[in-house]
């Protein structure tokens, strides 16, 4: 087994998968900043309410707890060893793609943005899920 092209590949899906995390966040935010743009959200916003949803201090911490998490796998999809590395990507892909599509407004740069998000985890997902173990010998 040649170490050093197994070592290269390892390294290279790190950076693909933490590169991955960094566009959700960029289209996470971007969606954030243009939602607040639109014409009265601000002003509903002050009200106390995001649509329906009462914001409280409770729903900031949760919301912050979920932004957290592709922020940490930026960071984690690097560190870490490839079992946990592996899951931990699988688990907060599909967290996130759970708060992305369930907390999303029905506005076009919403809409489109929010599908971007979804497509970069889709394919986090994908390759930590084919990410075989690199200390398994080929049979």
């Amino acid at each position: 087994m040649n170490t050093n092209k197994t070592t290269a590949e390892i390294k290279d899906l790190k950076v693909k998968l933490s590169t991955l995390w960094v566009l959700v966040m960029c289209n996470m935010l971007a969606a954030d900043i243009l939602s607040f743009m639109y014409p009265g959200s601000l002003k509903e916003i002050m009200t106390g309410y995001g649509g329906e949803i009462q914001i409280t201090p409770g729903f900031l911490l949760v919301a912050a707890i979920m932004m957290e998490i592709p922020i940490a796998m930026i960071f984690l999809s690097r560190v870490l060893k490839y079992s946990v590395n592996r899951w931990a990507n699988i688990i907060a892909g599909v967290i996130t793609i759970t708060f992305v599509i369930g907390g999303g407004a029905t506005t076009p740069h919403y809409i489109f943005l929010a599908t971007m998000e979804v497509v970069c985890i889709l394919l986090i997902i994908w390759f930590a899920w084919k990410w075989t173990n690199p200390e398994e010998k080929p049979q």
